[in-house]
């Protein structure tokens, strides 16, 4: 999988990047441009933005036309190269306000009031606006530069706390989808790790409790100390206990009410090499979904409760792996509350299994690519919580076999 594939897969649903404004003299300069990222979302009005400028000097030529001679335009000829500073480049801006001085010096040559001096006094003001929207657009531009650099800052870190697992491992289909709800975040307090070991692939996803940097550090806290104990730890029940543990002397190490009241929801889950069964331990989080091939699906709920993973100190309960059925087709699907929580115009829940049923895809990539979309569409690109989303799918014994072709 290329980088860019790796980057819309595990956390590259981003804002829309910027593109090449289709305004005056944009053929050989235009606004920076982020390196990595889906294509933008269009919107409806975005082509009239871009014409407002040339509109605004057509409106008042025509205005200064058909008007009588001491008539004037001049708010229209002062908003044109204004508007044009934050839509086009550098070039474009300084070509709309020559523009707009040489219409209207034209206009009052033909109307004989050049020589006024309120014609006068006019053609200097809008002069003068001119130059300053060709300032104005260099501050644009240094602030997209700054803002380029804080988005590949923020991308490297995020690649660095969530690295993208391979598209295979041990035999199965692997997919993540990372979305911040925060507009041009690539990453918060949600998590997922996939760590092939000798007793199995070992998943976890969760959901640590606050905001910002705080809980950017525990998920950093939560995924090493996975990797680890996935590697040495005989069993999950033992991988969760070994994260209760980190995440308690975090809290140790924590001022405040995080030291009191942290926590992080989990689903941890095992796929034994050979074995068509999968152990799921939850700790307070969503349960996983279950797509067979067929179409049909339902959730994996934790038979018993357990309290979220950093709450040890409120009382102990032995974690109990649960073991299901895998078959051969099926796809296991464990995401963050995000997911269930975006809300439509209406208030109503997102429904991941109403949504999905009778639906089947033949990757675990489409199945989170649909999945992202339709969240979106629902939510009205405005969700309230990140979203984490990890699918693994166990093909059947003849897919894995003809992978296995030379």
């Amino acid at each position: 999988m290329d980088d860019e594939g790796a980057a819309a897969r595990a956390g590259g649903r981003l804002p829309g990047d910027p593109v090449p404004d289709p305004g005056l003299g944009l053929g050989d300069e235009t606004p920076p441009v982020p390196p990595s990222g889906p294509p933008p979302r269009r919107r409806a009005g975005r082509p009239f933005v871009h014409a407002l400028p040339v509109l605004l000097i057509v409106v008042a030529i025509l205005y200064d036309i058909f008007t009588p001679r001491y008539f004037t335009a001049g708010p229209l000829y002062t908003a044109a190269p204004l508007v044009a500073a934050p839509l086009y480049s550098r070039r474009g801006t300084a070509l709309t306000g020559v523009a707009v001085v040489v219409a209207v010096i034209g206009l009052q040559l033909g109307k004989g009031v050049i020589h006024y001096v309120d014609s006068l006094t006019e053609l200097i003001t809008i002069a003068t606006v001119a130059v300053l929207a060709v300032l104005v657009n260099g501050m644009v531009r240094r602030s997209s530069e700054r803002l380029v650099s804080v988005r590949e800052i923020a991308e490297a870190a995020q690649r660095a706390v969530l690295p993208q697992p391979a598209e295979r491992i041990a035999g199965f289909e692997i997919a993540v989808c990372y979305e911040a709800a925060q507009a041009d975040a690539f990453i918060g307090g949600d998590l997922y790790a996939v760590q092939d070991s000798a007793r199995g692939v070992r998943l976890i996803v969760g959901d640590v409790r606050g905001k910002g940097m705080g809980a950017v550090a525990a998920v950093a806290v939560v995924i090493g100390a996975f990797r680890e104990a996935a590697e040495q730890e005989a069993t999950l029940e033992a991988v969760a206990q070994r994260l209760e543990r980190a995440l308690a002397r975090e809290g140790t190490r924590r001022d405040g009410l995080d030291a009191f009241e942290g926590f992080t929801t989990a689903v941890l889950a095992e796929l034994p090499h050979g074995d068509g069964t999968v152990r799921i331990v939850n700790r307070g989080h969503p349960p996983p979904l279950l797509l067979h091939g067929d179409g049909t699906l339902g959730p994996l709920p934790a038979h018993e409760s357990a309290l979220p993973l950093g709450m040890g100190e409120l009382g102990v309960w032995p974690d109990r792996a649960e073991e299901v059925a895998f078959p051969g087709g099926a796809t296991l699907l464990l995401y963050t509350d995000g997911l269930t929580e975006a809300r439509d115009a209406k208030g109503e829940f997102y429904d991941p299994q109403a949504r999905l049923a009778g639906r089947v895809f033949p990757h675990p990539a489409t199945l989170l690519d649909t999945l992202a979309e339709d969240v979106r569409r629902h939510s009205g690109g405005g969700m309230a919580d990140d979203m984490a989303l990890l699918a693994v799918r166990r093909p059947r014994r003849a897919d894995h076999d003809h992978c296995d072709e030379p």
